[in-house]
This record gives C-alpha cells, structure tokens and sequence, in this order.
C-alpha cells in the first residue's frame, strides 16, 4: 500500500485524481481570481459569477484536502480562506442583485444546504468558533428562525440564536432530534440512522455518484462524501461514536481532533507552564504576557493576568478597520 493510500480518509480517492484534480482546482482559483467570465447579465453580474467559482473551488479544494488525509491543524488554518471567499462571493452577489439579504448558499437546494451545515460543523470540529459569525452574517439575513438545525448548531458558538421547531429537509430530522434526546442512547441511534439515510438522500446533489467517475478523463466533481454535520453533533452533544465511527461518511478524524483539542486546552501549559494556551475575547487573561490573535495579521498586545482579553482591531471584508473578536493564543512572557 502507497503511503498515499494508507492517508487518504476515503477509498474512492486515487492518488493520481488526486494530483490531476488538485492542479485543476489551483488553475481555477487563479484564473477567476484575476478574471470575470465573458458572459452575463451586466458586469455586476460577471463579477459575482467570477467570485462564485473562486468561493466553491476554494470549498472543494478544502473538502478535496480532507479526503486525501491533510493534517487537520494545517486545515485549521486553511479554513479561513473558505470563509474569506464566500464572504466575496456574498458582497458581489448582492451588488448583482440589489439585495443585501442574498445568502451564498440557497437551503431549499440540498446541496447547498449541506454545504451551509458542513461548513458550520467545520468550524466547530476545527475549533475556530470565531468564524461563526461571519458565517452567520452571510446567512442570517435571509435564513435566520427559518431552520432548527441551522440554528441550533450555531448556537452552541454564538448567543441570541432563536428557537425554531422548522427546516428545509426531511432529511435532517433524525440529527435535529438527536439534538433533543432524552437518553444518549437514543442520540446515538439518531445519528447513526441519520448517516444511513445521509447519501441516498443526496441524488439531487451534482456530486452524487461522482466516485463512479473519480478518474482524469471523466473526473472532477468528486472531493469526497462527508456528513460533517453529523460530527459536530456527535461532539457538542458529547455522545459515544462507537457504533457509527466507521460509517463511509462520518469524518471520524474530524470528532477525534474536536475532543484532542479540548482536551490540551485543558491539560497543556503555556510557554509559562500554566494556563491555557489560547483564551477568546472577552475571558480572563491567564497569565501576563504577549498574546497572539489567531487568524489576524495584527501584533501581538501585552495582557495583564486578570485582565479581559480585548478584541481585535482588524480591517473587516471590505478593507474597513473595525472591532472584531479573536481567538488569542500566548505568544511569549513579556
């Protein structure tokens, strides 16, 4: 067995797809970064449909990473430029439009939902909980108390969700409901059923089947089959993925690395020996020193122990210099 083949997280993915389709996906995102299509319905338009293709390669070259055993710190970090590119996508789109509401996913398509709640649950396994709310300021305006699991999910990131007993997809109830179990028993029989059903309900997706043709001549829609949602479930309700962890698409490696990672909060020293390694705007400072934020070109702000961690002063989408929380990580010993 090749050393590629003993990484990648799902069997449909070859080693030479996978160099062939990686390529792709990189002259794609370069091309639509520096050009507008040549067909459209106004320049608004083009532009929005040039950020469009940026924002989904940049998806699937992330979910394509993934399948084929990246280091999940390093997809971590990468996770950002997901959400930097729909956030371009949505600013465009919405000029197209005229509509400051217009979202970057459309629900009532599975696929895209599913895009919306794997990339929710990402944030949550990935431990970068501070995008949530850029991810929510795409979407809320349209969707927000329109959908249970949209909102229950970022609701274990972010304060004021509203609580919704309606959603888009039949599909979703068994790991809505697993959310509201009695028993952990009965949350686990939820998420296990719900990945049965997961793939078969996915016929309308333009991915679906697409490792038929996982190869370099009828290629390229296929970056993998995961059901991250069910994941993060599984984690923020802190229920045994025994019975289910080997499910084709339950992305075992992503709960592992969520519970690994709460746990070296925990138990990890600083450069000090005490404390947390990263604490997020707004908590006490644990110790004084030259903290870090996650994520933010900025440098590092000198923290007094028993201090409130500070927000960020980083520009936002459009360039503009604003507020903003962070994850703070500690840097040195002042």
């Amino acid at each position: 067995m090749s050393d590629f083949d003993s990484k990648r997280r799902q069997r449909f993915l070859s080693e030479e797809y996978f160099t062939w389709l990686s390529s792709i996906i990189r002259e794609e995102i370069e091309h639509w970064t520096h050009h507008v299509p040549p067909t459209g319905n106004g320049d608004d338009a083009r532009k929005a449909m040039g950020a469009w293709y940026v924002a989904n390669e940049t998806y699937r070259q992330f979910l394509l990473q993934y399948t084929a055993g990246a280091d999940l710190h390093q997809l971590r970090i990468e996770l950002e430029a997901v959400v930097t590119s729909l956030e371009a996508y949505t600013v465009a789109q919405r000029k197209a439009e005229k509509n400051d509401s217009y979202p970057p996913f459309m629900f009532g398509e599975i696929q895209d939902y599913e895009s919306a709640v794997q990339l929710i649950g990402l944030c949550h396994l990935l431990h970068r909980r501070e995008l949530l709310p850029r991810v929510a300021a795409m979407l809320d305006p349209f969707y927000r108390a329109r959908d249970t699991l949209y909102e229950d999910l970022l609701a274990y990131g972010m304060d004021g969700r509203v609580d919704v007993d309606v959603w888009f997809h039949e599909l979703y109830r068994d790991l809505i409901n697993s959310m509201y179990s009695d028993t952990d028993e009965l949350g686990i029989s939820l998420v296990r059923s719900y990945l049965d059903k997961w793939y078969p309900a996915m016929t309308a997706a333009s991915w679906h089947d697409s490792h038929l043709k996982a190869n370099t001549t009828d290629g390229g829609a296929y970056v993998g089959y995961w059901a991250i949602e069910a994941a993060a479930a599984t984690y923020l309700l802190e229920l045994d993925d025994t019975s289910f962890r080997d499910h084709i698409a339950y992305p075992k490696d992503l709960a592992d690395f969520a519970r690994q990672f709460d746990a070296s909060q925990h138990s990890q020293p600083t450069a000090l020996g005490i404390g947390p390694v990263t604490v997020r705007s707004g908590q006490v400072c644990p110790e004084t020193g030259v903290w870090k934020a996650q994520g933010h070109n900025v440098p590092g702000v000198l923290v007094q122990k028993g201090e409130r961690m500070p927000d960020v002063f980083a520009p936002d989408r459009n360039g503009v210099l604003r507020q903003q929380a962070a994850l703070w990580e500690f840097e040195r010993k002042a």
